[in-house]
């Protein structure tokens, strides 16, 4: 299997946005600050200066996940999705190799995730590349979000 990187193009938007409320939920529900960043990625991530990363297998999005901006070289690892009929196949590592190796071409200097404790399997693949859990702060932008992670690169 091959996959092969792509960063966002216009013709992603739909499958960025059916990815993540697909994969939400199966975990959760979707909250409204996910509706609007998912229906606005232009807005809420592109423009302030983000990316979205996209893993292609045969042509078709298997995978996605964004950087959104912070502050200054610290951006949020977010709305990481992987296709379900593309699950078990490693492509969430991958992907999370690619976003990683990404963000340090892009000079960024630290990333920072929200997540919750039952997705043991994304827990455990964070810890794998280096996330530590920090406090959580108040005003989380997440109902769900019971865990705070961070990687310096």
């Amino acid at each position: 299997m091959k996959i092969h990187f792509d960063t966002y193009r216009p013709q992603y938007k739909t499958v960025f946005k059916e990815l993540n409320i697909e994969w939400l939920n199966t975990y959760f529900y979707v909250e409204q600050h996910d509706e609007e960043v998912l229906s606005h990625p232009e807005k809420y991530i592109l423009e302030p200066g983000g990316h979205i990363l996209v893993a292609l297998v045969d042509g078709g999005v298997a995978g996605v996940v964004a950087l959104m901006p912070i502050e200054k070289d610290v951006y949020e690892l977010t709305k990481m999705a992987v296709d379900k009929n593309a699950r078990g196949l490693k492509i969430g590592q991958r992907l999370m190799e690619h976003c990683l190796a990404f963000a340090k071409e892009m000079n960024i200097q630290k990333l920072i995730l929200y997540s919750n404790r039952k997705l043991e399997n994304a827990i455990h693949i964070y810890r794998k590349f280096g996330f530590e859990e920090i406090p959580l702060e108040e005003g989380l932008p997440y109902e769900r979000a019971n865990i705070k992670m961070e990687k310096k690169l």
